[in-house]
């Protein structure tokens, strides 16, 4: 094979592309000159590319540029954004562990976390923020093996102090995950205050058109697996001829073995045509960023001033609990924003109905405005407690504000509060 695919992590650059192409490299396999070539990539995958299962060029390309806008040493993507927080649990955690995750955090994220990741052993503690650091620190085991936490909740909209959480993860020995799908890294890199692994959905802001699922993990490097806790990285690996993570593959430990062992067997690796347009929409990012949080502040000062509104939750206002936090972590605030419409679920039906312009959608961070009910919705598998811990309650709607003219967006808005009963 070429020198160009000697490493899973190392990204795509063929000699004859320019700075403007990402080729799709539509194949699922890759010739050898040699039977004895393809037996050296079996004893190590990252010599060279294998099977599109677990590596494709185009997809590479696209994971070298994320792992680079976040601050990384490398980053694989996902088919979604759960698959790539699910991977990122399951290479450092077994039957019998523990995880302490933030409680506001995204529906399927919390179903995945007290259901399914149950259902495999790994039981899931989880904290919110008004917890002092002596009540955080007496929930971790000898068995707990990371943090767990949403640069800003979806969709609770709180923001995640992540200097904060880090240490108080790193006092216990563990790494602390932060899903930065909101923030992206254009408005936050997690990482350098701290935060050790980042995943994202894809889908969201970082394609922004709403054409294909994606997700990806990224590996900042710089946490230090030999402590004990995580043999998976630091013992010999028996299906790869007893290879150590941490003694071959250094800072790339953790998302090398993602990628060899997880990816290997679960095969939820994104198809090259659907990394394309990823990168599409990663070329556009930091502009789209700044006109959603333009046109979101706009919307949430509206709202604010709205007698249909209760309250709401957008950590760009001064009022928002969160606004300093915000100050602190964020370049800018995204375009997602919450309120509780007065008289409940059925008012918020009725305003949700009576749009025109947003959609009524299990979708967000788009170019198009959408809008969502959680309670009866992405977190409608959830108990009162639950919705309750993750600051949803049944008036609450979540809007993403998008790319269209404001005041179109504003006018939408006007006239369907206007549709309310009395």
């Amino acid at each position: 094979m070429k020198d160009e695919t000697k490493c899973l992590h190392a990204g795509y650059k063929p000699e004859n592309a320019g700075p403007r192409v990402v080729p799709i490299v539509q194949s699922i396999t890759y010739a050898y000159d040699s039977a004895e070539e393809i037996a050296k990539v079996f004893d190590d995958p990252t010599l060279s590319l294998v099977y599109s299962r677990f590596g494709n060029p185009t997809v590479m390309a696209v994971e070298e540029k994320i792992a680079e806008l976040e601050g990384g040493v490398a980053a694989m993507c996902t088919s979604s954004g759960q698959a790539a927080t699910l991977l990122s649990i399951l290479n450092i955690c077994g039957a019998g562990d523990n995880i302490v995750s933030l409680s506001a955090i995204y529906g399927g994220t919390l179903n995945l976390f007290s259901v399914t990741l149950k259902r495999l052993g790994i039981e899931t503690t989880f904290i919110n923020p008004e917890m002092s650091d002596e009540e955080i620190d007496a929930v971790f085991t000898d068995r707990t093996r990371l943090v767990f936490g949403e640069t800003i909740a979806n969709p609770a909209m709180d923001v995640l102090d992540i200097e904060r959480f880090a240490a108080i993860a790193h006092r216990h020995g563990v790494p602390l995950i932060v899903d930065n799908t909101f923030a992206t890294p254009i408005f936050c890199k997690p990482l350098s205050f701290g935060a050790d692994i980042i995943v994202h959905s894809t889908s969201k802001y970082m394609d922004g058109h709403a054409v294909q699922i994606g997700g990806v993990i990224i590996d900042g490097g710089k946490f230090d697996w030999n402590n004990g806790k995580y043999p998976e990285l630091t013992e010999p690996d028996e299906s790869y001829h007893g290879i150590s993570y941490t003694e071959t593959y250094g800072k790339a430990a953790y998302i090398i073995r993602a990628r060899m062992n997880l990816m290997r067997d679960f095969g939820v690796y994104p198809a090259a045509h659907s990394a394309f347009l990823l990168n599409l929409g990663l070329e556009t990012l930091p502009v789209r960023m700044h006109q959603y949080y333009e046109n979101g502040m706009k919307v949430a000062e509206y709202l604010q001033g709205n007698p249909h509104v209760e309250s709401i939750k957008y950590p760009g206002l001064p009022s928002d609990k969160d606004y300093a936090l915000a100050q602190k972590y964020l370049k800018g605030c995204c375009a997602v924003i919450s309120f509780t419409i007065k008289g409940g679920r059925e008012h918020a039906m009725a305003f949700l109905d009576a749009l025109k312009l947003a959609s009524n959608e299990v979708h967000v961070a788009d170019i198009r405005t959408c809008i969502l009910h959680p309670a009866s919705s992405t977190h409608r598998q959830c108990t009162d407690e639950q919705l309750e811990a993750a600051g949803i309650n049944q008036g609450l709607v979540r809007l993403s504000v998008g790319l269209e003219a404001v005041e179109d967006i504003i006018a939408d808005l006007d006239q369907a509060f206007a549709a309310i009963p009395e």
